[in-house]
């Protein structure tokens, strides 16, 4: 007699109820990247719905807008230039004191040197084209870290600042020199069509130019890129000079909309402008330094630190705030990184 087999059962999905496979989960997978990367305009427009039903006497005004718009175009501006070097993987850590000593600078020369305001602004920009002209070398030609190198530069930025104002306030600036910070054509601040053209500036430069994807390509796999046959050292060499006329620019601008400059102006620039380059990184391009993701996280984080401040909130909610973005920021673009790998395996 010969035997019959019997099969066991099968632990295997029958075909016309497939289990989820790699392709599926993958597809899940993009679906969620598709989410996070608009998530922080779907979480801005949560952070104005919020505010609008929670204070809407005082938050749902042109005002508030207007106030929003103008006190973050000189970070916008900031941020732009740290995002330069941030995207050729240099931390450019003296950009906030860059932008303390040039507002001191340029108002002294003004206010106490009695020098002519657009002669003083092109001075101004020559010393943040010196600044980073020195962090290139000490970075890109001498081979310090980033860290170290811009940390003790801003250090020294710290003591020239000290040695500018004396320790007081310097201005005030002169009146005439004040609007090209302080008008508003149409009703919307200068200084953020200054913030708006910079933006595109830098979108284009780094985002659609071939150096631009060189410096970014330099920033993302130095090694590989340099075996590419591209100058690594110069871009980001570039890129650090550009940080440093960016912070003189965004320093010449703080003093001619604050008029008379504090000696510690720069220092709170510092944390906004890290907070909102890593914030961006979760937006649009996941997983890279973008332009308008950095723009926008910059303005989410103003929205809530406005509405937090109108409901009461004490001095010390700014720093909270951009404290807690900027390590939100960083573990989410570590976790996004981490699914996006498991994702693809």
């Amino acid at each position: 007699m010969s035997e019959t087999t019997v099969a066991a059962p099968s632990t295997e999905t029958p075909p016309n109820h497939p289990s989820p496979t790699p392709a599926r989960r993958r597809g899940k997978g993009l679906v969620g990247y598709q989410v996070s990367r608009y998530g922080g305009l779907y979480l801005w427009a949560a952070l104005i719905v919020v505010f609008a039903l929670w204070l809407p006497d005082t938050f749902l005004t042109v005002a508030t807008a207007r106030a929003i718009a103008g006190d973050q175009a000189i970070t916008v501006i900031l941020a732009l230039g740290l995002l330069f070097s941030l995207a050729s993987g240099a931390y450019d850590l003296s950009i906030a004191q860059n932008l303390g000593l040039s507002a001191a600078f340029s108002a002294w020369l003004m206010a106490d040197a009695q020098v002519n305001p657009w002669i003083a602004l092109l001075m101004t920009l020559g010393l943040g084209a010196v600044i980073g002209i020195v962090n290139g070398i000490l970075v890109a030609v001498v081979g310090l870290n980033s860290f170290i190198a811009t940390l003790g530069t801003g250090s020294v930025l710290v003591a020239f600042t000290g040695m500018v104002t004396d320790y007081n306030f310097v201005g005030p600036v002169p009146s005439d020199f004040q609007t090209i910070a302080t008008s508003a054509p149409g009703g919307l601040p200068i200084v953020t069509v200054y913030a708006i053209a910079a933006a595109l500036i830098a979108w284009y430069a780094l985002e659609h130019s071939p150096a631009g994807r060189r410096l970014q390509a330099t920033g993302a796999n130095p090694d590989a890129t340099r075996l590419a046959g591209v100058r690594t050292g110069r871009y980001m060499f570039g890129a650090l000079v550009v940080a440093g006329i960016a912070g003189s620019l965004a320093g010449v601008l703080a003093a001619a909309k604050i008029s008379s400059v504090s000696p510690s102006v720069g220092l709170p620039y510092l944390l906004p402008v890290f907070a909102a380059c890593f914030l961006g990184t979760t937006q649009f391009k996941p997983g890279r330094f973008n332009v308008w993701g950095t723009v926008l996280a910059l303005y989410l984080l103003q929205t809530g630190v406005k509405g937090l401040q109108l409901a009461g909130g004490q001095l010390w909610v700014t720093d909270l705030f951009n404290g807690v973005a900027l390590v939100g920021a960083v573990s989410i673009a570590v976790l996004s990184e981490k699914r996006r790998a498991r994702d693809t395996h």
